[in-house]
């Protein structure tokens, strides 16, 4: 399955899949978490991954972020190809092109939310451009907490750092694996809107895991996933669509012999 939003013909994609492979385990004991996905997700979008439990969502997010090598295929991040790149290559481009927000924030409780969001950047050996990240926190509406530090913060805004940290580098693509997991319904939206505002004004690009057909539905896309392929995709989706296809996907990998093989091993 190829798929790509329409876009202008000189626009590059941020993050491309060429049938790639995840594959854990060995002979008999093998499984495949990713099965010869292809997908690509071009510069100013807002994509959703969803599917079952097992169905290779994590791997997909990890394989298409470069915290994971696929088995085969290729991974090209701001056109520039995985394999190709050394670790400490690998590295460094997941530091200056990639941002990445957690479900459990990953914030360092000893650093103040200023030390936090420009972590990556002195960890890279780049000066903060203090302008920069102070329109950052201003952005999602923490300017007046710089100094505080996580304990002294809601797990909304301590969410809100974590959007801060990815945005200050102002990486090709943000990878967000449930950063709504962890959230009150009111918060979760709020840092939905601060995820989708990037989006619509400084062309960012965000590929999002979650279980949650309300917080998919803040997206441009949803993709779905099952037994490691991509089964489908939604544009512009409701919440109640998307719920009713995650019905519809459940109920089929409940009943799918492969699905049995594959919920052991796809992450």
């Amino acid at each position: 399955m190829k798929n790509r939003y329409e876009r202008g013909a000189d626009a590059a994609d941020a993050v491309e899949l060429h049938d790639v492979r995840r594959v854990y385990g060995r002979g008999g004991n093998a499984v495949a978490a990713l099965d010869g996905v292809s997908i690509s997700f071009a510069r100013g979008t807002f994509t959703a991954v969803m599917g079952p439990s097992g169905s290779g969502k994590s791997t997909f997010l990890h394989c298409a972020a470069g915290l994971d090598r696929p088995t085969s295929g290729s991974v090209l991040i701001d056109g520039t190809p995985l394999a190709e790149l050394k670790e400490a290559q690998l590295t460094r481009l997941r530091r200056d092109r990639v941002g990445f927000i957690f479900q459990a924030f990953n914030l360092l409780p000893a650093l103040t939310v200023w030390q936090n969001v420009t972590l990556p950047l002195e960890l890279g050996g780049r000066s903060p451009d203090r302008r920069a990240v102070a329109a950052v926190l201003d952005q999602v509406g923490l300017g007046d907490r710089h100094k505080h530090r996580p304990a002294e913060l809601s797990g909304g805004q301590q969410q809100r750092v974590a959007i801060a940290r990815a945005l200050v580098a102002r990486p090709a693509v943000i990878f967000a694996d449930e950063p709504t997991g962890a959230l009150d319904t009111r918060t979760a939206a709020d840092v939905l809107d601060l995820l989708r505002g990037p989006v619509r004004t400084d062309g960012q690009t965000v590929v999002m895991v979650t279980h949650d057909p309300v917080a998919a539905s803040y997206a441009d896309q949803v993709v779905f996933l099952a037994d490691g392929v991509l089964v489908g995709n939604l544009i512009a989706p409701t919440a109640e669509q998307i719920a009713d296809r995650m019905t519809h996907l459940g109920a089929w990998a409940d009943r799918s012999p492969a699905a049995a093989l594959s919920a052991g091993g796809a992450r």
